[in-house]
């Protein structure tokens, strides 16, 4: 669908159409938006920054009220979503904890980038025994699982965000870096970055410059896995304990707190469960529609952007 995709760029009469990163940014999120699944993806990912925002000054009901007299109350005017074990409102938890997994998916995904990246640099390096080195150790740490690595930082740190963090991120980042190395390898060992080292460029403007942009599309399917994978592993982890600690508003927190009365109050267990459905879906297919939406081949906006810039730059 997205190959039959044309959108046509106009120039103003003050002058000619700068072809730059907003420019090119815009035509993306155009491209996804006349996908009906990018279309779905945008619309969810909006709707938990908005409802993320709003949290941070508004929910219907305290999240601190409690009343005993209505514990486990079903869906009404004054409780939308009804309550909790507690009588806590249970749509001003879910509202609260969509700031603390967007957090959690925000430092996540930053951190297996960063770490990924750096694992890919040290598996394309030009010294063959850093590169073989490199890729016998990710495929050891790989197999370290990560709850497993989340239950070792919880000793020193205890349940926090930072534990999910550091254990998902550096688990991804191992991820990243062993499906991204062809990729990055076939771009170090380019024509193009031979004749930038020969004009003396250094390893990491080569990386930034040449290497990074060969990899994006596969970077945007991996880090959107990513994304998706933090906020099942917060669910699963504050569950076990190890996670958000108690009393921080989450979606796994509202789940590990209803679902022991799931054969009673399956209604309480729903919503969170749902809500962490509709997101990890969306996350997942956001990675697909904007490898397809940033790459050249498979946009022809792209290409009709990138001769149109050419065609101002032989003026």
């Amino acid at each position: 669908m997205s190959n039959n995709t044309q959108i046509t760029v106009s120039h103003n009469d003050g002058g000619r159409l700068r072809y730059g990163f907003a420019g090119r940014a815009a035509i993306v999120l155009k491209t996804m938006w006349r996908r009906g699944e990018g279309k779905f993806t945008l619309i969810v990912l909006a709707l938990w920054l908005v409802v993320a925002l709003i949290s941070l000054i508004w929910t219907p009901q305290s999240l601190w009220a409690t009343d005993g007299y209505h514990v486990w109350a079903k869906p009404s005017a004054s409780h939308w979503l009804g309550t909790d074990g507690t009588g806590a409102d249970v749509f001003s938890w879910l509202m609260a904890g969509s700031r603390t997994n967007l957090l959690i998916v925000v430092l996540t995904v930053a951190f297996s980038a960063l770490w990924g990246l750096l694992l890919v640099s040290a598996m394309v390096a030009r010294a063959s025994a850093l590169a073989s080195a490199s890729v016998v150790v990710i495929d050891a740490l790989i197999s370290i699982p990560t709850v497993l690595l989340a239950l070792i930082l919880a000793v020193p740190l205890g349940a926090s965000i930072t534990v999910i963090v550091i254990a998902c991120g550096f688990g991804y980042g191992l991820n990243l870096a062993r499906v991204a190395r062809p990729s990055a390898l076939l771009a170090a060992r380019s024509s193009y970055v031979e004749s930038a080292l020969a004009n003396g460029a250094s390893g990491w403007r080569i990386l930034v410059s040449h290497i990074i942009p060969n990899i994006v599309p596969v970077l945007a399917v991996q880090l959107s896995l990513s994304a998706g994978t933090a906020v099942l592993a917060e669910s699963g982890l504050t569950y076990l304990g190890i996670g958000v600690p108690s009393g921080m508003p989450s979606w796994g927190h509202s789940l590990a707190t209803s679902v022991k009365l799931i054969n009673v109050f399956p209604l309480t267990v729903l919503w969170p469960g749902l809500v962490v459905t509709v997101v990890v879906v969306a996350l997942n297919i956001f990675g697909d529609v904007l490898r397809d939406a940033i790459d050249p081949v498979t946009n022809p906006a792209l290409r009709q952007t990138a001769a149109s810039a050419e065609k101002e730059d032989e003026r």
